[in-house]
């Protein structure tokens, strides 16, 4: 199962504590056993055979039970502990789950963390993540969803140097003839349409300019620096607006929609650790 998830020997010996060379032998051995090869091996990568694939869709959901009894004896003990994984994306991460994060594992130091950060929505059984933190109408209704975040409002920001060129759009299609700073989503490579919303109708422009990025923060110092509008959470940008920095508009096609969520399968047995993460971040307006 190592060697399946990590595609490679090296990083599933590391993983488990393991050399590689006993880590190979092990394999072998198994495969000699059972009289089949389970794993197709080449210079560059490592990957299941059809075989391999059956017997790990055997195994996972066996290993998972046993995991997750395991981790439940935790509760026997004083303190909660062990590790949680989750999947979020760089927002969610910073505005929401660092700040209870580290109030939780100052008071409780056996409870550790493994966070990974992606803007792509995750199959967190499939990734065997504990939980994914995404906004609320991007959680699958198979989920149990918690909100731990309050309501969420994007903005249309430009530098006043900009406006001096350009006059300010009306609505959102205006935008298509503005200089606007795309971002490109890591997930799927795509450009990330801008969306927009009034009266209950929703708009979807796709825009061009002069710049095209994957992080925030430059979106945020190309506005500043004048090079085109820009489209970004509103609380990134509130400070900026405030010092004049930045202008908004097309406010009133921006309304609030549903803020971040933690989701988790339904049937996850919650440990004492998660329990407690849980409680940390949810919301309370």
């Amino acid at each position: 199962m190592a060697v399946a998830d990590e595609g490679s020997f090296t990083r599933a010996a590391a993983k488990l504590g393991l050399s590689q060379s006993a880590l190979s032998q092990s394999i072998r051995g198994l495969e000699e056993r059972l009289g089949v090869r389970l794993l197709a091996r080449t210079t560059r990568s490592v990957s299941p055979t059809e075989a391999g694939d059956r017997l790990l869709l055997g195994l996972r959901p066996a290993f998972d039970g046993i995991n997750g009894e395991l981790t439940a004896l935790t509760a026997l003990r004083d303190k909660p502990a062990g590790t949680i994984r989750i999947t979020t994306f760089k927002h969610a991460a910073a505005s929401v789950l660092w700040p209870a994060l580290t109030r939780l594992m100052r008071e409780h130091p056996d409870v550790h963390a493994e966070i990974t950060v992606d803007d792509g929505l995750i199959d967190i059984v499939a990734g065997r993540y504990d939980a994914g933190i995404r906004i609320g109408e991007q959680v699958e209704k198979d989920m149990i969803a918690v909100r731990v975040g309050p309501d969420i409002r994007m903005a249309v920001v430009g530098a006043p140097s900009y406006f001096e060129r350009r006059p300010a759009p009306q609505d959102p299609r205006g935008l298509r003839e503005h200089d606007c700073i795309n971002y490109r989503q890591t997930s799927s490579k795509g450009l990330y349409a801008w969306e927009f919303e009034r009266n209950g109708v929703p708009i979807e422009v796709r825009v061009n300019g002069p710049v095209i990025v994957n992080d925030a923060e430059m979106m945020v110092m190309g506005a500043i620096d004048g090079l085109g509008l820009t489209y970004i959470f509103e609380d990134q940008v509130a400070a900026d607006i405030a010092a004049g920095r930045l202008v908004r508009v097309l406010d009133d096609w921006c309304p609030p929609f549903p803020g971040y969520h933690l989701y988790y399968p339904s049937r996850r047995q919650l440990t004492p650790a998660f329990a407690l993460l849980v409680d940390a971040l949810r919301f309370r307006a």
